[in-house]
C-alpha cells in the first residue's frame, strides 16, 4: 500500500499537467511615489491571436493603447484590479502588489487551471501558479497583462494630472523624477502620494517643520 505522502506527491504532479485555461498576470506601478499599484490578469484566446504582444515597457504609448483595445476585444476574459495608496502604505508595496494580483485573478470571469505571474513572487491563489522572471517578454498572456495594467494605470495618472497639473503626472506618471521631486518640495504631498516612500516622507517632514515654525512665530 502506498504511503499517504507518496500519493499526494503523485497527485500534485498529475494535476499540474492537466490542460486547461492559462492566465497571465502582471502589474504596473510598484516604483512610483504616487498612485495605486495596478495588476491585470488575462486569458488569451488561441483562436484569436494578437500580433505584437511584448513587455509594455518596450512599446510606445500609442502602440500600448492600440493593443489594449485589441486585448480587451479578443481575450477570452481579462480582469484589472488595483491596491490603493492607503493599502500600499499600510501593507508595504510588495504585499499591496500581491493583493492587486490576487484581486485581478479573482476577477476573471473564467477560472484558469494555471496562472503564470511575471517576476519571482506569487500572490496567494487557489489555483496552481508559477512565477516567471521576465515573463512579460516571454509569455504572451503575461505581455497582454502588462499592457492592460500599464495603460490602466497611466490613465489614472492622467486623471490625477487634470486635478493637479502643477505636478506633471502626465509626463512622469508618478515616478520620482527631478520634476516630481521639485513639485513635492514646492507644493507638498497630495492624498495620492505614498507616504511610506522616503521622498514623500521627507516632503511631509519638511512641510511639518515649516508649519511648526509658522505657528511658533505667531505665538506670543
Amino acid at each position: 500500500m502506498r504511503s499517504k505522502k507518496f500519493f499526494k506527491a503523485e497527485q500534485a504532479a498529475l494535476v499540474w499537467d492537466v490542460p486547461g485555461l492559462v492566465a497571465g498576470v502582471d502589474e504596473a506601478g510598484r516604483g512610483p511615489l504616487a498612485g495605486p499599484v495596478v495588476a491585470a490578469a488575462v486569458i488569451l484566446d488561441d483562436l484569436k491571436p494578437i500580433k505584437g504582444l511584448a513587455d509594455s515597457k518596450q512599446l510606445t504609448a500609442k502602440r500600448r493603447e492600440k493593443l489594449y483595445d485589441e486585448i480587451r476585444a479578443k481575450a477570452l476574459c481579462c480582469s484589472i484590479a488595483h491596491a490603493t495608496v492607503e493599502e500600499i502604505d499600510r501593507l508595504n508595496i510588495l504585499q499591496a502588489t500581491m493583493l492587486a494580483m490576487q484581486r485581478a485573478v479573482q476577477g476573471l470571469r473564467l477560472k484558469p487551471t494555471k496562472v503564470l505571474v511575471d517576476g519571482n513572487r506569487l500572490p496567494a491563489l487557489d489555483v496552481l501558479a508559477e512565477a516567471i522572471v521576465s515573463g512579460d517578454a516571454l509569455v504572451s498572456a503575461i505581455s497582454a497583462a502588462s499592457i492592460l495594467a500599464k495603460v490602466s494605470r497611466d490613465r489614472m495618472l492622467l486623471e490625477l494630472h487634470a486635478l493637479h497639473p502643477e505636478f506633471g503626472f502626465d509626463r512622469h506618471k508618478g515616478y520620482g523624477t527631478a520634476q516630481h521631486l521639485q513639485a513635492l518640495q514646492m507644493h507638498g504631498a497630495l492624498a495620492a502620494h505614498r507616504r511610506s516612500f522616503a521622498p514623500v516622507a521627507r516632503a511631509l517632514d519638511a512641510a511639518a517643520i515649516v508649519e511648526a515654525s509658522r505657528v511658533a512665530a505667531k505665538t506670543p
